[in-house]
């Protein structure tokens, strides 16, 4: 008994016992052959990701610089620049998070939380799972004749923040009904048998326990959000833009139209530009990556410590 505590620990829990004991046990050569294709299939993507992101990284090296991204675009290649797509990306993402985030987060509370099993309920679940895989152009369908024309917006910002943020809908609302189903019923049974009311478990116990889960979701669905580019040139956002936004009515580019724009043209030098962009895309999407990671540790270490 006392052998088996030490070499396992006293606190060592059941799971890393069996965990320990599957890892020690002889190994077969169908097992083995099964743990290399495994391997493979997780080496070969990452060695394809770190060729792209090097290919592009050595093309548009002599492009990367502060002027680059402070500059506007022009017809000489050699002195365009980034300014007016990182702005409108930034506006445009701002905007989305304002629609998507809310209306996607209470959508999960209610219907994970208040709503009862109905054939509506039901029927509202299919089409959500639906609707999260519809090609994104057919939301830049949806968004042109219903912000652009219907609403008559216009092809500016907002038309194409409540573009993505349809997009998006379904994807946050999925994501946050999976966060909000890792909190154990037991919890809000025991916290409505001390005279809770629903509101207040919903507050007080759920949202903070799903807290990591929901943040994690809602960033990484922000990240598609930033390399989408169909949605947004069906609803008419411009691929030249020498100027800053400054309302909600005004004309926009994003960095996918720009670095699109920027392919299409003949001179290599404008590849140059393009290769250049796809590295600023790449560490955008990188930074939002890594700040969904790091609050989740963070919340999860907060929460359980």
């Amino acid at each position: 008994m006392s052998a088996s505590r030490h070499s396992n620990g006293p606190l060592a829990s059941p799971e890393l016992s069996a965990e320990a004991e599957f890892s020690s046990m002889p190994r077969t050569g169908p097992d083995r052959a099964f743990q290399a294709v495994c391997l493979l299939a997780l080496c070969l993507p990452l060695l394809l990701l770190v060729v792209l992101i090097a290919d592009a990284v050595s093309d548009g090296w002599p492009r990367l610089g502060w002027s680059f991204l402070t500059s506007y675009p022009s017809r000489h290649p050699e002195l365009a620049g980034l300014l007016p797509a990182l702005v409108g990306s930034a506006w445009v993402m701002v905007l989305t998070a304002l629609m998507a985030i809310p209306l996607g987060v209470g959508a999960a509370i209610y219907l994970e939380e208040y709503a009862r099993q109905s054939r509506l309920t039901s029927f509202i679940e299919v089409n959500i799972a639906n609707l999260a895989g519809v090609p994104s152009i057919l939301y830049g369908l949806l968004g042109l004749e219903l912000f652009v024309r219907a609403l008559q917006l216009g092809r500016s910002l907002l038309a194409g923040a409540a573009t993505l943020a349809l997009l998006l809908l379904p994807m946050v609302i999925l994501t946050s009904r999976e966060a909000l189903r890792t909190v154990p019923p037991s919890m809000r049974e025991a916290a409505l048998a001390l005279g809770a009311d629903r509101w207040q478990v919903v507050r007080r116990i759920v949202l903070p326990l799903s807290l990591p889960g929901i943040l994690t979701g809602l960033i990484l669905s922000l990240a598609r959000a930033v390399g989408e580019t169909a949605p947004l040139i069906t609803i008419g956002a411009l691929t030249y833009v020498a100027f800053l936004p400054d309302s909600l009515k005004s004309s926009f580019t994003v960095l996918p139209i720009q670095i699109f724009n920027w392919i299409s043209r003949p001179q290599a030098a404008f590849h140059v530009n393009a290769a250049a962009g796809i590295v600023v895309l790449l560490a955008f999407l990188l930074v939002l990556n890594g700040a969904a990671i790091w609050l989740r540790h963070r919340l999860q270490r907060r929460i359980y410590w």
